[in-house]
């Protein structure tokens, strides 16, 4: 596949939470990957965290001024800008990207890329994907919200919350999915994440306790992941909302 696979670390202590600005910010953190010989910047220009190679693949991508062209895409790809100005332009369509603005690549899609000036992207991918219509697929900033399910009753601590949810996109297999998501105050003991989960917090704040007493507060504008194989509890005391990358295996 890509040189995503040179990132082979195995990860031996428990899963956790994980302050992507933070990560992307201290380039002493993760792995930095080797560009194959022709590769694209957007592709080679790379720095993973130091996962066992899986479904799953997150890090930051780093760009200075100038273009480029992607070919094909491997995998779908989720990106947020962290800092920066990104644009990508497919055939007569162009996206321009700015601070805190997210996106879907599908996998397959041909692209070229230009910034202005240093661009920092946080991305996951989805390396399980299937081949689709290669499209760009924006994330919403104000989409129209539906009723959503929210945590289950016997975890939670408060009253039960109200949720909605918009979905911008769904993998072919339905393990993958990225949208928004808000819901009024609720805490709940601790739950074992059997799936992935980046956010991106747009309103309120949210704190976190996981298996070995590690904690931490996640405000408006923060961008974190919760490892898949986490056991962490959620206390958000006021109205939270995020935009959500979810890797959930069936």
């Amino acid at each position: 596949m890509s040189n995503l696979q040179q990132a082979t670390a195995v990860q031996t202590t428990p899963r956790t939470f994980v302050d992507l600005r933070q990560f992307a910010r201290d380039r002493s953190l993760g792995i930095e990957l080797t560009a194959a010989a022709g590769e694209d910047r957007f592709l080679s220009s790379r720095r993973v965290l130091d996962w066992e190679p899986g479904s799953v693949t997150a890090g930051v991508i780093t760009l200075e001024a100038g273009s480029g062209s992607v070919q094909s895409l491997p995998a779908d790809e989720f990106i947020i800008v962290n800092e920066g100005t990104l644009t990508l332009t497919q055939q007569d369509a162009t996206l321009t990207l700015g601070p805190n603005q997210s996106a879907v690549i599908k996998q397959g899609a041909s692209f070229t890329w230009s910034t202005q000036g240093p661009v920092s992207l946080i991305f996951t991918r989805y390396n399980n994907s299937q081949a689709g219509d290669g499209a760009i697929v924006p994330i919403k900033e104000d989409p129209v919200m539906g009723h959503s399910g929210g945590p289950a009753a016997e975890l939670l601590t408060t009253p039960a919350p109200t949720c909605r949810n918009y979905t911008d996109y769904t993998s072919a297999d339905g393990e993958f999915m990225c949208g928004t998501w808000d819901s009024t105050p609720y805490a709940r003991r601790p739950m074992f994440y059997r799936h992935y989960e980046l956010m991106y917090l747009l309103e309120g704040n949210v704190s976190f306790v996981d298996e070995t007493g590690r904690s931490a507060t996640f405000s408006k504008g923060d961008i974190f992941l919760v490892e898949q194989g986490a056991n962490c509890s959620w206390d958000s005391p006021v109205q939270v909302a995020k935009v959500y990358v979810i890797y959930r295996p069936a």
